[in-house]
């Protein structure tokens, strides 16, 4: 189930760079859009990463291993990990006249649908997630 989470967001985050690469010729700031974003995405995954392996690492010292079945593995972590990181390497290295000829599928985002994937990436953010705990402290 994560497998298929973490395509459905690539796919988002494809087809956002997308979106931005085909504009950068009527806002020239879109292009530091579009690194800033590769660069956020790239950080945190590399965040998760070591939250995922710390957390796993205090569950498996105070609890045991009788619940190894329910955590992933710490190798399942990194895996994931490293296929997020190469997706976020390739289009560093596509040049982005060549990423429009990588779309997943024929639509193209207009401006509306670029503003529903952002707010639904920016969502899926920790402190989007957490805001919730803090306006109820």
């Amino acid at each position: 189930q994560a497998s298929g989470g973490e395509d459905e967001i690539q796919q988002l985050q494809k087809a956002l760079l997308d979106y931005l690469d085909e504009n950068t010729e009527i806002d020239a700031s879109l292009v530091f859009s579009r690194k800033f974003y590769i660069a956020q995405w790239f950080r945190d995954t590399t965040m998760e990463t070591e939250k995922a392996i710390k957390s796993q690492k205090d569950e498996d010292s105070s609890e045991g291993t009788h619940h190894a079945k329910d955590v992933e593995t710490t190798g399942q972590i990194m895996h994931r990990a490293e296929s997020r990181k190469k997706f976020l390497r390739s289009i560093i290295k596509t040049a982005p006249s060549q990423f429009s000829t990588l779309k997943i599928n024929s639509d193209t985002v207009d401006y509306e649908d670029a503003c529903l994937i952002v707010r639904y990436l920016a969502s899926m953010r920790p402190f989007a997630q957490s805001f919730d705990i803090y306006l109820t402290q």
